[in-house]
This record gives C-alpha cells, sequence and structure tokens, in this order.
C-alpha cells in the first residue's frame, strides 16, 4: 500500500524532474557540449598543463637570464640546482652525493635543469624547445584547416570524376613515405624547422581530408541540402553555411588530434638528426643530446623527456575529452 508520505516524494521527484528536462532542453549543444568537457576530469587535466606549460614557454627563458644558445665554459656539465629547494634536498647540485657547485665562483649559481657540455642553460633550452613544438602545433592545425579541410569539402561534395582524380592524387601522396619526403627537402635545403614545415604541409592533411570528405558524402544527400540546393543556393553557400557548421565537432576533434602526432613527429626528426641542429633547441634535440650522455649526466634528458610526455599526454586527453563532448555516441563505440 503506498502511503502519503511516498506519494509526497514521488510528486517532488517528478517535478525535479520536470525542472531537469525544461533545463536540459532550453540548453544550446555547445553549452551543453562545453559542460560535458568540464566534467570530464583527464580533458581538464590536460587543459591545465597545457596553459602552465605555455605559460612558461613564454616566460621560462626571461626568468634565468640566459640565452638558449649562451656558452659559458667554466660552468660545464652541472647538475640541477634551484634556491629553496636546495635545502630541503632536492635541486641541490649534488651528484653522487659531490656538490658540484662546491667552490667560490659557483657559490650564486643557480641552473635549475642544469648545464650541458658546453655550459649551456638547459631550463632556457627546454622552454625555447617548447616554443619550438608549440608553432609545430600552430602549423599542424593550419595545414589541417586550410588544406585537409577545403580538398575535403570539395571532393566530397562534387563526387563524381572530380572525387575520382583528387583521391588519386591523395592515394599517390599517402604513398610516399613521410621520412623520405623529408630526407628529400633536407637535401635540397638543409635539416631545420622549414624542411619540417614543408613536410606538414605536403603529407600532413591527408587525415583530415579523409574524415572531411566522408562526412560531406554522408551529409550532402540530406533533406536540408536538397531543400537549400532547390531555393537556388550556389554550391559555395550549401558548402560553408550547411555542410560545414555539420561537421565542425569532427573537424575540431581531428585537429586536436593531430597536434600531439605533428609535435612528437618534430622531436623525432629532431632526434635523428634531421631536424632542427644544434645550437637550436627544440625538445627532439635536447632528448637526442641527452641521450648521448645518459649514463653521465641523466639530467640532461630528464626534463625535455618530462615536458614533451606531458604535451602529448594533455592533448590527447583535451582530445578524448572533446571527442565525447561533441559526439556522446563515441564513448560507447
Amino acid at each position: 500500500m503506498i502511503t502519503g508520505t511516498n506519494l509526497f516524494k514521488l510528486a517532488k521527484r517528478r517535478k525535479q524532474l520536470e525542472q531537469d528536462i525544461a533545463q536540459i532542453e532550453a540548453r544550446s549543444f555547445s553549452k551543453d557540449a562545453f559542460v560535458r568537457f568540464r566534467k570530464n576530469k583527464g580533458a581538464v587535466f590536460g587543459v591545465v598543463v597545457i596553459a602552465i606549460i605555455f605559460v612558461l614557454a613564454l616566460i621560462g627563458p626571461l626568468l634565468s637570464g640566459r640565452a638558449y644558445d649562451h656558452v659559458e665554459k667554466r660552468q660545464l656539465n652541472l647538475p640541477p640546482r634551484a634556491p629553496v629547494l636546495e635545502n630541503i634536498g632536492i635541486f641541490d647540485g649534488k651528484i653522487s652525493g659531490t656538490n658540484m657547485y662546491d667552490t667560490p665562483a659557483l657559490e650564486n649559481v643557480y641552473y635549475w635543469f642544469g648545464s650541458d657540455s658546453l655550459g649551456r642553460d638547459l631550463w632556457t633550452r627546454v622552454w625555447k624547445g617548447t616554443q619550438i613544438s608549440f608553432l609545430i602545433a600552430v602549423i599542424a592545425v593550419a595545414v589541417d584547416v586550410l588544406i585537409g579541410i577545403s580538398f575535403g569539402l570539395i571532393s566530397g561534395y562534387f563526387g563524381g570524376k572530380m572525387d575520382m582524380v583528387m583521391q588519386r592524387f591523395v592515394e599517390i601522396i599517402n604513398g610516399i613515405p613521410n621520412l623520405v619526403v623529408v630526407i628529400i627537402f633536407a637535401i635540397i635545403l638543409k635539416p631545420g624547422i622549414v624542411t619540417i614545415i614543408l613536410a606538414i604541409m605536403i603529407t600532413g592533411w591527408i587525415g583530415m581530408s579523409s574524415v572531411v570528405r566522408s562526412q560531406v558524402m554522408a551529409l550532402k544527400e540530406q533533406e536540408f541540402v536538397l531543400a537549400a540546393k532547390t531555393l537556388g543556393a550556389s554550391h559555395f553557400k550549401i558548402i560553408v553555411k550547411e555542410l560545414l557548421p555539420n561537421i565542425a565537432g569532427q573537424i575540431l576533434v581531428m585537429s586536436m588530434f593531430s597536434i600531439p602526432s605533428a609535435i612528437f613527429y618534430e622531436s623525432f626528426l629532431a632526434f635523428v638528426g634531421l631536424g632542427l641542429q644544434p645550437p637550436q633547441a627544440s625538445l627532439g634535440v635536447l632528448i637526442s643530446t641527452g641521450y648521448q650522455s645518459l649514463l653521465t649526466q641523466p639530467y640532461l634528458i630528464v626534463s625535455p623527456v618530462i615536458v614533451l610526455s606531458l604535451l602529448m599526454l594533455s592533448f590527447n586527453l583535451i582530445s578524448d575529452g572533446l571527442r565525447d563532448a561533441l559526439d556522446t555516441k563515441m564513448k560507447h563505440i
């Protein structure tokens, strides 16, 4: 038998449920996606870490007061030492119990990440290298947006012979290994940031174009597109006003996923000697240099590896969060 108290609780719950439904109906898609993204702890963690690393990349080289390529021949291979932290036993400038700063000339000298075999400040070089990583990230997104999206929209919308020709072109470009492209540019030009940018421009947009093409081909036969054609809308207006807004979520997610791939690509090329060259600083260059002294000066490789790992992990967490926020079905696939 249902008591009066139970009926009262049921009515109260029903009223609360109706209020929740009204709030959901009144919420826009973008706001609803933002709420879902904010509830994703991994994505929020990624945003916080990227923000911290970005700020350090901007102001980090200024804090030490040293240039990334400044050579100090009397301060070679010094371990990390930082004020305050040295008093609690970390970053105290010691290796195997020996204080490498225990000389009058180094009494007030601090290298927060240590110095390399030429006396260059590793702190400054790490954050200078992180600036390169963010530059590569911006370039990767720009290439995806300017080339990948345009190519995919045109190929998917017009279809037919145009689509066939464009896809054969994609297959030819995709069949050339990225490393071969970089080597060719390195021979013609010289290893450096320009070589990496050109390699990304040639092959970095193919994944984005494939996703955009498949989405456009699925949407172009929908009723709202047919209605726009019936009303006399031009191809340009249909692509920009009808198709592009409906695939914006997938484009955003794909762009975010391309960032860690591009950052790792640059670091790998620098590690094997096809990217930036010393004395220029990038995370790949620093990892390559630190790897050569891994047994004697392990601190040379620790800081760039940690920064690179945090960058890639954080961007991947943000990408996963955006995917789940913009398309809730994706996380159940």
